[in-house]
């Protein structure tokens, strides 16, 4: 099954996030089936950017969002 998750980038202490679509059975930081937007919680307000075409095409296809990707696409709908 597939997931879109966030994937944790950057630097210690300076987190960014990447939204991916990935296997559910993998750890987050493998190999991604497609990256469909960012998060940057540091800067205020914080950036989202989320292609909400992409989300709805790959939940067409059975992908499930996870809590905290529910919640930013959301708030930046």
């Amino acid at each position: 099954m597939l997931k879109i998750r966030l994937r944790r980038m950057g630097a210690r202490n300076r987190p960014a996030y990447r939204v991916v679509v990935s296997d559910s059975r993998s750890v987050p930081t493998s190999a991604a089936v497609e990256e469909i937007g960012h998060y940057d919680p540091l800067p205020d307000p914080p950036t989202v950017r989320i292609d909400t075409e992409r989300v709805d095409y790959w939940v067409s296809q059975g992908a499930q969002l996870s809590p905290a990707v529910r919640k930013l696409v959301r708030q930046s709908s």
